[in-house]
């Protein structure tokens, strides 16, 4: 079989969008995936989510431990997703980062894309001094741990190769208690942890952002515009 010419590395338009909710970042993400999928430039979103509970593909109503009530009362929205994995929760406190990217031709590999994203929030926190880690265990796919502690949770979804959704990164302390409203992916014999709880001290988001821009840009072979 003939393989596949690599993708020139074209440019990554990297944008910090600040806080919004589930709902309108969804809708940010559609219009960036067609505008991709017509040619346009591929895109990094970077944001924080009001607080939300989402359920991909495989979660079940009960992995939300929290009662309609109390979501209501602690201002959680609860949203299906038609990203892989289970329930999440994303909050202020989060670096959440959705890629809008184009694998075609040669980046055609779910698997690979998600262990890429993997590599990249690996690395991001190796610089601030974090061991971090993908489990061994088959039930701990597609995320980020330190020890038993999850620090970092990923769920994609791809429609002809284009990429939607992404990855949600612990950076304060914040989102920490209410990951005790749900069974995080269903794991429930796993704690969660954060980039400020292992160091001591909270990183600036444009300092824990220009990390990972400059660790996706070489794993993903892209040269990463900041708009």
């Amino acid at each position: 079989m003939e393989a596949l010419a690599a993708r020139p590395a074209g440019p990554l338009v990297a944008e910090w969008l600040g806080r919004m909710s589930y709902d309108d970042a969804l809708v940010l993400q559609r219009e960036a995936a067609a505008r991709v999928a017509a040619g346009g430039e591929e895109r990094l979103l970077l944001l924080e989510h009001e607080p939300v509970f989402t359920l991909g593909r495989n979660a079940s109503a009960a992995d939300i431990l929290f009662t309609p009530e109390r979501c209501a009362e602690l201002g959680i929205a609860v949203r299906e997703s038609n990203r892989g994995g289970k329930v999440t929760y994303h909050g202020p406190g989060q670096l959440v980062g959705y890629p809008i990217l184009n694998l075609s031709p040669d980046r055609r590999d779910v698997k690979r894309y998600v262990t890429d994203l993997e590599e990249v929030l690996i690395r991001t926190l190796a610089g601030l001094g974090i061991r971090a880690g993908r489990s061994d265990r088959p039930e701990r796919v597609t995320s980020v741990w330190v020890g038993n502690d999850k620090i970092a949770a990923i769920g994609v979804h791809l429609a002809r190769w284009i990429t939607t959704h992404g990855f949600a990164l612990n950076a304060t302390d914040e989102p920490l208690p209410f990951f005790a409203g749900i069974v995080p992916c269903g794991i429930s014999d796993g704690g969660v942890t954060a980039i400020e709880r292992l160091v001591g001290r909270s990183i600036p988001t444009p300092a824990l952002i220009e990390a990972a821009l400059g660790h996706f840009g070489a794993v993903f072979g892209r040269e990463i515009i900041r708009a």
